[in-house]
Order: C-alpha cells, then structure tokens, then sequence
C-alpha cells in the first residue's frame, strides 16, 4: 500500500495535472465573449453597420460554424487530439487580431471572412480540447473537476476581457480593438504550460466509422439525446441575454460605462462558484445542482425584467446571482456529457454535436434577435422599443429556463450517470 506522503504527493500531481489541463481554457474564452458579446455593437457603432444586415451576417457565419463541428468532433477521435488543438491556435489567433480591427471600408466583407477564420480555428480547437479532457478523466468525479478547471479558467479569461477594454483605452470601441493584440501572447503562454504538463495523450481509439454512422452512434443513446434537448432550452435561454446584454445596460439601463464591471462581476461570481458546485454535485448529483442553479436563474431573469433606468445596483445582484448559476451551466452538463462519449467510445463526436448544438444556439440568439427588435421598432442608442428588449432580454429567456428545468427533473433518473 502506498504511504500516507505518498498519496499526499500523487493527490498533488493530480491537482496539478488538472489545473494545467484547464489553463488552456483561458485564452479560448478569453476570445469568446468579445466574440459573442462584443462584436454585434462594435460592428453596429465602428462600421455603421444596420442590424438587419449584421444579424444576417452573424447567422450565417455561425452557423457555417456550427455546421462543421460534428465533422470536426469526428476528425478529433480519429487522429491525435493534442496535436488537432495544437494546428487549430493559429488561424484561431490570426483571425481573432483580424475580426477586432476590421478597415474603414467593406467591413461586411471583413467581418464574415474574419469571423470564418476565427471560428474555423476555435472550434477545432475547442472540440479536440474537451474530448482530451474526457481522455484523460479516469471517472465521473475526475472529468467533473477537469471540467470545472477548464471553465474556471474560461471564466478567468472571460473576466479578462470584460475588465480590460475599460483599462486599455478611454473608449470601449478602441478598448475592444487593443484587447485583440493581448491574445497570442496569452495563448502561447496557456499552450505552452498545458502541452508541457500533460503531455500527447493516449492513443485515439474510436473505431474508423464514416461520419454519418459515427453520429448516428451519437443520437442512438437515448440519455445523450434528452440530455442534449435540456442543453438546447437551457442553451437559448443563456444565448438571448449574452447577445443583448451590452444593448441592455446602455438603453434600459443607461449605463453604459458600467457595462464592463458588470460583466466582470458576473463572470467573477461564476467562477467562484464552481467549487460549491463540484462539491454539491459529488454529494448530491450533478442533475439535483444544475436544477438549484436553474432556478436561481429564473429568479434572476424575472428581477431584470423589471428593471429601468439607473437600476445599476439591483442589476449587480441579479448579474451575482445569475453568474452564480453561470457556474453549474459551464461545469455540469458537459461533464456529464463527457462520460456519455467515453461510454460511447467517441467522447470527440459527442462532443462535435454539443458543440454544434451551443453554436446554433447563439447563432438564433443573435441572427433572429437582433433583425426582430428592429423590426419591433428598437434603435440602439434610443428610447424607442425599450419594452421589446426587456422582453427579449429577460422575459424569452426565463420561459426557456423553466422549460430546460421541467425537462431535466422530468429525466433526472437517466441522466444522473
């Protein structure tokens, strides 16, 4: 049997071993909320694009994106994963510096060409990066932590980036457009440390099934398909307010200087947040806490509906309570689809569809959003359709959440593996 300083010392290479897993988590998020969250206004207010044309084009590309990741999820389990991350950070880093510093003319042009590069690279990189974490976790315990080290970090790299365009520069646009250049440092920093820590990975051993019968093996495992049917309401319900919240603060708010620590108080009390619920979900199950964090969700979003102008300080605690619930979302449905696609034997393809479910999600959110609430007679900047906002931020996504809660306690016995 091994000494009591010998367990001390494995327990300590493991902890160590998750953490330089989950660092490379960092920088990839750190892309994805100026992505995601910024991109819509900075392009509407930098290049004078219209809503209708720039929700167009954001619908398109991503779900041009989208489309590629399950063919993406089953390259990941057919060739090295570390190395499909590894050949994924450069497009992933040139496309991001070019997305965020577009020209004074054809900057449609250069938003769908950018945006293609970028997510090209991010997606490679992020569904190989998952299914290596599944890799590498022995059991259900083991991915749940993993996990919960790659989003803690995500979160970090998100409160970077929500913190930081406020310090770089005396206006977000140029904040934004700066923060584009502090990527590829980081990321090679990040790669360096994960690589160097956990090494190639064991051999890839999917069997060489043709895509289409790989992602009917997918769909075929019915727990794999009502978990994903609670991923996609829950899905939604997280994607209206990421797309509208920088609308949100600025025109019902009126505050739109406090956009960036608001941000950054969500995210920080996400990531604070996923300890308790790792520590929650091995007491209780996984299922049990990711319902605790939908319901406090829900009554997050029916506090902001009521919400106007100068409402900063219940905003900060509604943003609290909802990055508390932030945490579970990010930790506990993709660890529990991690053990699906190692039962599987394709954890890459499980997570190609996952992946590709979350992006079609955010590409609705933004692509049909947005043109609706010009339609609705909102104007960014302006008094006008302020109700349809709230309503779209706060009230759609407070239907979803309920609907993915009333899914989830409906199969909690299947899903809690």
């Amino acid at each position: 049997m091994p000494t009591e300083a010998a367990s001390f010392r494995l327990q300590t290479m493991t902890n160590g071993r998750i953490l330089s897993y989950g660092l490379l988590g960092l920088p990839l998020a750190f892309a994805a909320l100026p992505i995601y969250v910024h991109v819509p206004r900075f392009y509407a207010e930098t290049a004078g694009m219209e809503l209708a044309l720039l929700g167009f084009i954001l619908l398109g590309a991503r779900l041009l994106d989208a489309g590629i990741d399950p063919w993406l999820g089953w390259l990941a389990d057919r060739v090295s994963r570390p190395r499909m991350v590894a050949l994924a950070l450069l497009p992933f880093a040139i496309g991001f510096v070019a997305l965020l510093n577009p020209p004074t003319d054809n900057a449609a042009l250069w938003l769908l060409g950018s945006l293609a590069l970028t997510y090209l690279g991010f997606s490679a990189a992020s569904v190989a990066y998952q299914a290596w974490g599944a890799d590498i976790g022995e059991d259900s315990v083991l991915r749940t932590r993993l996990t919960a080290a790659r989003e803690g970090f995500g979160l970090l790299g998100v409160v970077l980036a929500a913190a930081l365009p406020a310090v770089l520069a005396a206006s977000l646009s140029d904040g934004i457009a700066r923060l584009s250049w502090l990527l590829p440092p980081l990321l090679l920093i990040a790669a360096a440390t994960t690589f160097s820590r956990i090494g190639v990975g064991r051999p890839v051993l999917a069997a060489c099934q043709p895509l289409f019968p790989s992602l009917r093996r997918v769909f075929a495992d019915p727990a794999f398909r009502r978990l994903l049917t609670v991923f996609v309401a829950n899905g939604i319900a997280a994607a209206l307010p990421a797309t509208l919240f920088l609308f949100f603060v600025a025109d019902v708010l009126q505050a739109e200087s406090a956009s960036g620590p608001l941000l950054t108080l969500y995210f920080i009390a996400g990531a604070a947040s996923l300890p308790l619920w790792v520590a929650l979900s091995a007491q209780c199950g996984r299922v049990f806490a990711w319902l605790l964090a939908m319901g406090v969700s829900i009554v997050a979003f029916a506090g902001a509906s009521l919400l106007g102008a100068g409402d900063i300080g219940a905003f900060a605690i509604i943003c609290i309570a909802s990055g508390l619930a932030l945490g579970a979302d990010l930790a506990l449905p993709a660890a529990i689809a991690a053990d699906l696609g190692e039962r599987q034997g394709q954890a890459g393809a499980c997570f190609g569809v996952w992946n590709f479910v979350a992006k079609l999600n955010l590409a609705l959110a933004a692509g049909l959003s947005l043109p609706l609430l010009g339609a609705l007679g909102y104007v960014p900047g302006s008094s006008a359709g302020l109700p349809a906002l709230t309503f779209a931020y706060a009230l759609l996504p407070l239907a979803f959440k309920a609907l993915a809660g009333a899914l989830l306690w409906r199969w909690r016995h299947s899903l809690e593996i």
